[in-house]
């Protein structure tokens, strides 16, 4: 199995993207924020890239809340949570589907909509999406760095594309480095602070648990719309799928 990165904010808009198996990964903190909601009853997310859309499909989805950011993490106006897994862990989501729109993980997705299998990853998701991979067994992971700004390293992301490929090989490496680097990135210090509540500390703790749940969030098409579910692979048939 062959593992290769890209960074999202170097790509030409006109260049070929990968089509088999894709892993968008935004840390800090889109797909944690996903994760945690999923964990706390949400029925699917579904990722839309504009607020004009997240507001039109809220409409016609029903039940649905929403939740996301503007580049930086402020939340957006008007929608019912910020991008934030502490704000989502406690929250009662039992059954209602949630839109969500941000301004770096979910624009990944929207960009790799037509690979093979497409993955929302984070480190909390870190070792089901390994296994996941193996068992579909691709000939190629990509792994999308969506962090990397020009005044961030994404460091954050890369660590989990770091845990997740050496996974993938076959490897049992120790978490608590990868965590480390989630905590020590250059957004991971702006939660350290602590001195904007729109970046609180404890979402920086949720994010940096690695392998917190055993499910993958995994992409597919409804009714045109990108939806993420559960996506889980039993470890017996992930080790029997390594390439």
């Amino acid at each position: 199995m062959r593992t290769r990165r890209v960074f999202l904010n170097r790509l030409d808009p006109q260049e070929h993207d990968p089509d088999d198996a894709v892993v968008v990964i935004d840390v800090l903190r889109s797909f944690s924020t996903a994760a945690y909601a999923l964990a706390a009853g949400a029925s699917a997310i579904y990722p839309v890239e504009t607020i004009a859309g997240a507001f039109h499909l809220q409409r016609t989805l029903a039940n649905a809340l929403t939740t996301g950011a503007v580049g930086g993490g402020d939340p957006i106006p008007g929608f019912d949570f910020g991008n934030s897994p502490s704000a989502l862990q406690g929250a009662d989501l039992a059954g209602r589907p949630l839109i969500q729109t941000t301004a770096a993980g979910v624009r990944g997705l929207a960009r790799f909509r037509s690979c093979r299998a497409l993955f929302a990853g984070s480190l909390v998701l870190g070792r089901a999406t390994a296994q996941a991979l193996l068992a579909l067994r691709p000939a190629e992971v990509c792994f999308v760095i969506t962090g990397e700004w020009v005044d961030r390293d994404g460091d954050e992301d890369i660590a989990c594309a770091d845990y997740m490929e050496a996974l993938l090989h076959g490897e049992d490496p120790d978490p608590e480095p990868y965590a480390a680097r989630v905590r020590n990135s250059d957004f991971g210090r702006r939660f350290q602070a602590d001195c904007n509540a729109n970046l609180p500390a404890s979402d920086l703790r949720l994010c940096a648990q690695v392998d917190r749940f055993d499910f993958a969030l995994r992409a597919a098409h409804c009714d045109g719309q990108l939806r993420l579910q559960r996506a889980q692979a039993s470890v017996e048939r992930a080790l029997s799928g390594r390439a």
